[in-house]
């Protein structure tokens, strides 16, 4: 018999070095892996089986399905915002043709064993599209359904694989003699800006705020890319993982949504440069302005409406803005450099 297993993509990326360990934590020690390069070795021991190489390989996917049998899948596998911006074509195949592969092997799987394939994905802030910083400032809180007009590549990927999620949960094969739709539960959580303790940033254009953290725990100058006026939703990790693994256990009849907001805190970069320099005095940090980067986060709201995804299935961050800097970020980086 195959092994009933939880599937996680990406898995050597920031959420997924918190999500495996509150997975073996929570008991749930069943867990298959695939990432584009090994997992830590730490890491590693924690999984039933890693598997190196790309969602987009179709006969590693088909091996999975040979070996395994998946009753939930983590997608976290992306080509993040910054670097989408350079290769937008080898973005669309990660981010859309990744994801595509994903919700197809995930539609066989429930089909070759009769159960529904739970399926989490991550979307981003960077779905929205606001024309101009007055837009921004008068929005708001913007709920999920307004300003879906993302101007980068990594949001119009994301924006676009919430509906292919959509569509295979509820519309899949609509004209088929059978009804194909619902084999796949997709739920999606649109995070905002995420801050790692545990993982140096990697590329995102919301990372000013964990480059100014590790680069003054170095003792290293740091100049931010963004307006210290520059304000939009933030959270810490261990909320974002806790998000997924919330929502995954929701009971379905109580999502009203497949795509939900989150947020947290949404301090302005001064105020984040005003919290590290609290924690490091002679910190270094200055501001030397990105302006196509500063565009692209001038795009995003400054705040969204995430009161759905506290209604239906109970979302509460335990971080705010001061807690997630003094009492987890700050100190656990401040650890991890010897500081």
């Amino acid at each position: 018999m195959r092994k009933s297993v939880v599937l996680i993509t990406g898995a050597g990326g920031e959420i997924g070095h918190g999500l495996i360990q509150q997975l073996v934590d929570s008991g749930r020690d069943s867990i298959v892996t695939i990432d584009l390069n090994p997992l830590e070795p730490s890491l590693a021991r924690k999984v039933t089986r890693e598997f190196t190489g790309s969602i987009t390989d179709a006969r590693l996917l088909d091996r999975i399905l040979s070996e395994f049998e998946i009753d939930t899948v983590y997608h976290l596998a992306a080509l993040l915002s910054t670097r989408s911006e350079f290769t937008p074509v080898t973005a669309h195949q990660v981010n859309v043709e990744g994801t595509l592969s994903l919700l197809e092997f995930s539609q066989r799987e429930a089909e070759s064993h009769g159960r529904t394939v739970l399926f989490l994905y991550p979307s981003s802030i960077a779905a929205y599209g606001l024309p101009d910083l007055e837009t921004k400032r008068r929005a708001g809180r913007v709920r999920e359904d307004d300003y879906n007009t993302p101007s980068t590549m990594y949001g119009c990927n994301k924006l676009y694989c919430e509906q292919l999620g959509r569509y295979y949960a509820r519309f899949y094969k609509q004209l088929a003699a059978e009804p194909q739709s619902g084999r796949v539960d997709f739920r999606c959580v649109r995070f905002p800006g995420l801050i790692s303790a545990m993982t140096v940033p990697s590329g995102g254009t919301s990372d000013y705020a964990p480059e100014m953290i590790h680069a003054a725990a170095k003792g290293e100058p740091y100049a931010c890319f963004v307006r210290p006026d520059t304000r939009i939703p933030f959270m810490a990790m261990p909320d974002g993982v806790d998000a997924l693994l919330r929502l995954a256990a929701a009971p379905r009849e109580r999502l009203t949504r497949t795509a939900y907001n989150l947020a947290a805190f949404n301090p302005s970069a001064q105020e984040m440069r005003d919290e590290v320099l609290r924690a490091f005095p002679s910190a270094e940090i200055t501001w030397q302005m990105d302006r196509r980067r500063q565009g692209i986060v001038d795009s995003w709201p400054e705040d969204v409406d995430d009161s759905a995804a506290r209604h239906d299935w109970g979302f509460a961050p335990k971080y705010n803005f001061e807690s997630a800097f003094r009492d987890y970020l700050i100190p656990t980086i401040q650890a991890r450099y010897g500081k």
